[in-house]
């Protein structure tokens, strides 16, 4: 029988390149924070990674206003390549 894969054995993590997208679009974090409606401390932890997870409410509002692609913001990384 096939040993079922055990995601727990290698550290992954998820890259957040939101700052990246912000400044290509030239808005700073107080108007994005502004326009999703979430407050500045909470968009800096969404930029710096200090999140466990995010709505798609938020991802979806934030696409909208950078006019960009979730996979813009977010990069999926395997810490072992």
């Amino acid at each position: 029988m096939e040993k079922a894969p055990n995601f727990t054995e290698k550290p992954m993590a998820i890259i957040v390149n939101l700052d990246v997208v912000m400044a290509k679009r030239k808005i700073r974090s107080k108007d994005l924070a502004s326009q999703i409606g979430i407050s500045e401390q909470n968009l800096s932890l969404l930029k710096t990674g200090k999140v466990k997870g995010m709505r798609f409410e938020t991802l979806q509002k934030i696409c909208r206003i950078l006019k960009c692609q979730p996979g813009d913001i977010l990069e999926y990384s395997d810490q072992n390549d």
